[in-house]
């Protein structure tokens, strides 16, 4: 879609990727991305959150924007991916909001299925990586660990609540996050994991207690090797997190209301 015209228009979709540091991998991704919206027949807006680089990210993206008028840059003070996410889910003009991760290694071309539930009436769509070709050991014994902690502490029924591409109906994201407790702030995001894994627990906590419908759907996914998780504080801090998402439920911390019509 061309907003030279029509920037009063809502487009049918906002993809959101948050970035830190990401001047190596974004002109790829870009690249994709736009080329992936060009073809799609999707009227869609592209927004690069960036989340204090300290790199050339930013000016990538100012570079970029001067080629393609549907890109955005959100610029937020360095404040973890969660709260990146966050800020591009709250800030999507777009009918449904789909984030993903910078390396794109889910193929932009895989991004309809999840639209294509929204449309079929789901609320929440998320993607699931089913096998995870190429991951290392590790990386497939933290999944299936976490796996189960989230089954048993939190919330049942996924296979995979890590996945970093999900797409909502936008006034769902936005309805869900106003409800949420983790990561509201820049400073709390910072000081839990950094890739904030309990994040996404959380609003699907959340979604299902507000009665969303919740689609999960095999996406293909290819291992990328620049991984920034940090495999034992990470896990650790994850962890705690999924305690605190119990508390709050447990002690009706969360007011949940019902969902809008």
């Amino acid at each position: 879609m061309n907003y030279n015209d029509q920037e009063s228009q809502q487009p049918t979709l906002s993809i959101i990727v948050p970035a830190y540091n990401e001047e190596k991998r974004l002109p790829s991704t870009l690249d994709r991305l736009i080329r992936f919206i060009s073809t799609s027949g999707i009227d869609s807006e592209l927004i690069i959150v960036d989340d204090g680089s300290k790199d050339s990210t930013r000016e990538l993206v100012r570079a970029a924007m001067r080629q393609y008028s549907g890109l955005r840059l959100i610029e937020n003070p360095h404040s973890g991916k969660a709260y990146t996410v966050r800020t591009g889910l709250m800030q999507a003009r777009g009918k449904y909001a789909l984030h993903a991760d910078a390396d794109l290694s889910t193929p932009p071309e895989e991004f309809l299925k999840l639209v294509n539930q929204l449309k079929s009436g789901y609320d929440v769509a998320i993607g699931s990586r089913a096998g995870r070709p190429g991951a290392p050991w590790y990386r497939l014994l933290m999944s299936a660990a976490w796996r189960v902690l989230v089954s048993v502490v939190v919330v049942s029924g996924f296979r995979d609540t890590q996945c970093g591409f999900k797409a909502y109906r936008t006034p769902v994201a936005q309805h869900i996050l106003r409800h949420t407790l983790l990561y509201n702030t820049p400073a709390e995001s910072l000081t839990t994991a950094s890739v904030a894994a309990a994040s996404d627990v959380e609003m699907l906590y959340i979604a299902r207690k507000l009665g969303y419908k919740i689609a999960e759907v095999p996406l293909e996914w290819v291992h990328h090797d620049e991984s920034k998780i940090r495999p034992m504080q990470d896990s650790l801090n994850a962890f705690v997190e999924l305690l605190r998402i119990r508390w709050f439920a447990v002690s009706g911390a969360y007011k949940l209301r019902t969902k809008p019509g």
